[in-house]
């Protein structure tokens, strides 16, 4: 299981990666463009939104997995000890719970873009296709909040929860 679950973290991160290298190469082609030739590239900002899109929400389940979600560590000192240790799985059932709630409200958007056919502006981009990958994120990223935490290789496993 760990080596399936390493081959779908390296396949996350390897689309992450080229996501974001096509947008700041399109972004670059684009400025370029404008500057020196007066000539923007058509459709730049209907491509940089979704590329955007699939950044985020594919870096979700990764941040989700690793416990990585931006959080106060003022109380930690209590909350970290043996007793609270049902705080810290209410926590984590009330983030699956939220995640659940965004996913299935996402399914709901991308299932009424394919009723209305919403495109994009400029290249026509059909939109369900990426709330289906906003929908689909979340529902894994709430299955990573219940899951235990994810070790790498700079943690100490004493830190994971």
């Amino acid at each position: 299981m760990h080596i399936f679950t390493n081959r779908i973290r390296q396949f996350i991160e390897s689309v992450l990666m080229l996501s974001l290298l096509a947008m700041v190469l399109l972004t670059f082609a684009d400025v370029i463009g404008r500057l020196f030739f007066n000539i923007p590239i058509y459709g730049a900002h209907d491509l940089t939104e979704h590329l955007m899109a699939v950044i985020v929400f594919s870096g979700l389940p990764l941040l989700t997995s690793a416990r990585g979600h931006l959080a106060v560590d003022l109380f930690d000192r209590f909350i970290m000890t043996g007793a609270m240790r049902w705080w810290r799985y209410l926590t984590n059932g009330l983030i699956c719970v939220i995640l659940l709630l965004v996913s299935y409200q996402f399914f709901i958007a991308a299932m009424d873009a394919i009723e209305i056919q919403e495109v994009s502006q400029a290249l026509l981009i059909p939109r369900s296709y990426m709330y289906a990958l906003i929908s689909f994120s979340c529902f894994v990223s709430a299955c990573a909040s219940v899951l235990p935490k994810q070790v790498s290789q700079d943690v100490h496993p004493e830190e994971t929860l």
